[in-house]
């Protein structure tokens, strides 16, 4: 796998990452040819080798948010599991090309280990998000002020200009998501998420963790990190609307450039991120409501484009992770 494919797959693990679960549930991701299981205790990543062997790293594993009692307060606690979700993604992914890039695919595989290794996954982190940024946060925002102003010299509403980036934003998050689902290889990963979520329902509803359970449950999953893209996308509308209407209203300041109002939002994002966060665990936690249901279903529906259905062995690769989480 060439350079240039890793790198785009980097990228598209930094927009369909998994967000954090609540304390006691177990949260996955899909990889290449693989799944990532994570419980309050246990990291654990499947993957199927070119040989048909299932390879399984399962290692310990104690969040950020429970070595560290400030890291687990409300909105912070969301932004410090969006950059560990995001490093554990990687470090996932990182493994499950090694597995198949192996040259003896039946040796014991192992991640890298080390101070290079961590710089790496830094380095990589920081690219996919800088990249991710400059895609769907400052694009947005040039797009948005060719069509409604919001600069000094063609000032603009707020919130009319938030909602046009808004809506720029998630063109091209959709037609992003819908473009790279028709990719053979990420055509795997979605088929690889189904199989994820069908193993982590069948653990959340106490049926046998074999595949004939985890076949008859949805691919569809409330908690999804699909469904916690979407949040993002609302809260940076309310968000940014709010911030930009403020200094609006009490400064009377407009943005010279569609570029300083990138500057300046840049360090809100990760309020943003553990605002969403937050949204993302009251939604799940009554996905059953009336009043909370319409918000859960954009997310469930955009899921039938980040996952497809899985077949047996994807399944068995899914139940061997989450095993392994459990032990």
């Amino acid at each position: 796998m060439n350079s240039i494919t890793k790198g785009f797959f980097r990228l598209n693990w930094t927009l369909t990452f998994l967000s954090s679960y609540q304390p006691e549930s177990l949260g996955g991701q899909a990889v290449i040819e693989g799944v990532l299981m994570r419980s309050p205790r246990r990291l654990a990543v499947a993957v199927r080798a070119p040989d048909g062997s299932i390879v399984v790293d399962n290692q310990e594993f104690l969040s950020y948010s429970r070595r560290h009692k400030l890291l687990g307060l409300p909105i912070i606690r969301g932004a410090a599991s969006l950059i560990e979700s995001l490093a554990i993604g990687i470090k996932a992914l990182n493994f499950s090309m090694s597995v198949q890039e192996k040259a003896q695919p039946d040796a014991p595989v192992k991640p890298k280990a080390g101070k290079a290794d961590g710089l790496w996954v830094a380095l990589s982190l920081l690219s996919s998000l800088a990249l991710a940024l400059c895609l769907f946060q400052l694009l947005p925002y040039f797009v948005a002020s060719h069509i409604v102003g919001g600069t000094k010299s063609d000032p603009a509403n707020p919130v009319l200009f938030n909602l046009t980036a808004g809506g720029v934003r998630m063109s091209l998050l959709l037609g992003y998501m819908w473009g790279i689902s028709y990719l053979r290889d990420i055509g795997r990963v979605f088929q690889y998420h189904g199989a994820e979520h069908k193993s982590i329902f069948v653990h959340e509803r106490r049926g046998p963790l074999d595949v004939a359970s985890a076949r008859l449950q949805s691919r569809f999953h409330p908690r999804c990190g699909t469904s916690f893209i979407l949040i993002v996308a609302m809260v940076c509308i309310l968000f940014f609307s709010a911030l930009d209407g403020a200094l609006w209203q009490w400064f009377h300041f407009t943005y010279p450039s569609a570029l300083a109002r990138f500057a300046l939002h840049l360090p809100f994002v990760p309020i943003v991120a553990g605002l969403s966060f937050e949204v993302l665990k009251l939604t799940a936690r009554f996905q059953d409501s009336i009043w909370v249901r319409p918000f859960v279903l954009p997310g469930l529906w955009l899921q039938k484009i980040t996952t497809q259905e899985p077949d047996e062995k994807q399944l068995e690769v899914a139940i061997a992770s989450i095993r392994a989480a459990l032990a």
